[in-house]
């Protein structure tokens, strides 16, 4: 009976060990660099570094165009200030009657230069 338990035993420990070597062969397959998991990680890796570039650039891109549109926002409202007060300016002047307005200079036609000064 000793030898028939021994014997289960010693199977036991041959089937354990099995199952150990091709769990531990799997499990380098598994973490491998090239082609397993250890691969996807590094990946996503290189991954997560392009992004977090191109996030940046386009963080100082935002803040540049910010800055930009700041300063025509700027511009633009003292622009329409300055209009503003030219309007304001125009309707305090007294009405301008046809006497008083210059008389528009009467253009020369631009053929009539060129074909007299080519004779």
């Amino acid at each position: 009976m000793e030898m028939v338990a021994d014997i289960l035993l010693v199977a036991g420990a041959l089937g354990a060990g099995l199952y150990c070597f091709i769990l531990s062969r799997r499990l380098t397959r598994f973490t491998d660099l090239e082609n397993g998991v250890g691969a996807a990680v590094a990946v996503l890796s290189g991954q997560v570094t392009d992004l977090q570039t191109a996030l940046d650039s386009a963080r100082n891109t935002a803040a540049h165009s910010t800055d930009t549109l700041e300063a025509l926002t700027s511009r633009a409202e003292d622009s329409a200030k300055r209009l503003e007060l030219m309007v304001a300016a125009l309707h305090d002047l007294p009405p301008q009657t046809e006497a008083q307005r210059a008389p528009e200079p009467i253009a020369e036609p631009v053929f009539a230069r060129h074909a007299g000064g080519s004779r």
